[in-house]
């Protein structure tokens, strides 16, 4: 901390105020002489308690809230987040009363488009949804919510707010049902995904060791002996990071995933390829962790044999999509329900000028999704409870355009392989209720409630 703050006084000078801000359980270790402290709560503290806290830490000056929650962020398994209106309106008009400053957090949350949602530990891996809609004031389209209209009559009893309309909701489309169609195994695509070819190693290595920053990376071995009775592939110590899609000679097998006892029992001849494409599922980005690192970070275990020898292939799966599809392909050599990573498009156009859209994807289980070549982001349908994805218009091409796109359904495809547009979003939706087995027996339940920490 103190090293940063002088890198920011040597590069910006004296003339600007430097804060930090904490959790009222982090202003100890968080809080710094000669800048200023700010702390961060939100409906639900108690801002009597917190505040006292903070003048132990900063005696003069005004009271800072630098983050009040207005909402909070989902994990993928777990309910929506919501916070009421009246308690997020209530919390903000008690510390006006007492003249602290706030700024609220999120005010517009957003979309943590491509690879870039976060995760937190909270006895287990929790990452974070592609919407981050947040329950925010603003939604995550940019429109006014119900909460933005209450927040601002609180605001108007201590200063003047501007005259004049609010920007109204953009304007939004329904499209579809769109029927996507068969490009191809991912395993098909490896020469281009990985045009420099596999790295060897005796062991597995991990995304960072070979500067895979995001994504996939597949990592592939032969079996050393014959496997005929099914025998369990485990990897030790929670070693999958952050899950596993499991293959043998080309045909999907199950998912192996960080802090889930799933139990995978493979069969094989010797010879026989085992291809394990692994995704990062999104960085630690709040708290104190070691660093997060993604892949195989232990050898996979098949019965009391721990596998070696491996090639790992670093996937540029994001230029696969933009660049070369589509390929020439025979796809009537494709089995009737193909499962395991596999890609699916298709092509459509927009009549008019079109609008603000919400992919949303029935029947699929879990993948990435492009528009145009754009990486909109995870889509994990069959977890939920985000079940739509946001499309801002411009990415959208209109007035007859074809528009692209383009999905990795990395498990299981629906009978019916189709998608549509809505026009307004579904993210409060978990299709199956699900149970997590954590690694260590003091871990909470799904049930309980989490202790909240700003993020």
């Amino acid at each position: 901390m103190r090293h940063l703050a002088g890198l920011f006084r040597a590069l910006l000078g004296d003339r600007i105020l430097l804060f930090t801000t904490d959790g009222p359980e982090g202003l100890q270790c968080g809080s710094l002489q000669g800048l200023y402290t700010t702390v961060d709560f939100g409906p639900a503290d108690n801002m009597t308690e917190i505040f006292a806290l903070l003048r132990k830490y900063e005696p003069h000056g005004p009271l800072v809230n630098s983050e009040y929650y207005t909402g909070w962020l989902d994990y993928w398994g777990q309910n929506h987040s919501t916070r009421s209106i009246s308690a997020v309106t209530k919390g903000l008009e008690n510390m006006l009363k007492l003249g602290a400053s706030v700024n609220m957090y999120m005010f517009h949350g957003g979309t943590n488009f491509g690879y870039w949602n976060g995760a937190d530990e909270k006895g287990r891996f929790l990452p974070i949804t592609t919407s981050y809609d947040y329950d925010a004031p603003i939604s995550e389209a940019g429109d006014p919510t119900p909460k933005l209209f209450a927040l601002r009559n609180v605001i108007s009893k201590f200063q003047e707010i501007p005259l004049g309309p609010l920007p109204p909701p953009s304007p939004k489309m329904m499209l579809g049902p769109l029927t996507l169609h068969l490009d191809g195994y991912l395993l098909s695509f490896l020469d281009i995904l990985c045009p420099h070819g596999p790295i060897r190693s005796i062991l597995p290595m991990t995304f960072e060791a070979v500067k895979q920053d995001h994504g996939f990376m597949l990592y592939r071995t032969y079996l050393t002996h014959t496997v005929s009775e099914p025998t369990q592939l485990w990897v030790p110590n929670n070693g999958v990071h952050d899950r596993a899609y499991v293959m043998v000679d080309g045909v999907f097998q199950g998912v192996l995933e960080r802090n889930m006892k799933h139990q995978l029992f493979l069969m094989g001849k010797m010879g026989a390829k085992l291809d394990i494409l692994l995704e990062n599922m999104g960085r630690l980005s709040f708290g104190s962790n070691s660093s997060d690192f993604k892949g195989l970070l232990e050898p996979p275990v098949l019965g009391q044999t721990a596998l070696t020898q491996w090639l790992m292939f670093p996937l540029k799966v994001d230029k696969l999509v933009k660049w070369w599809f589509p390929l020439p392909l025979l796809r009537s050599s494709h089995p009737q329900a193909p499962s395991g990573p596999t890609f699916y498009s298709t092509t459509f156009s927009i009549l008019g000028e079109g609008g603000d859209t919400f992919l949303f994807l029935p029947g699929w289980t879990k993948g990435q999704v492009w528009i145009n070549g754009f990486n909109l982001g995870r889509y994990w349908t069959r977890q939920g409870p985000q079940q739509t994805l946001y499309v801002p218009r411009p990415l959208l091409f209109s007035r007859g355009a074809l528009n692209k796109i383009t999905l990795l359904e990395l498990e299981n495809v629906p009978s019916e392989p189709q998608i549509q547009f809505l026009d307004r979003p579904i993210l409060n939706s978990t299709l199956h209720k699900t149970y997590i087995y954590s690694l260590s027996a003091d871990t909470q339940s799904p049930s309980e409630p989490m202790e909240l920490s700003g993020h």
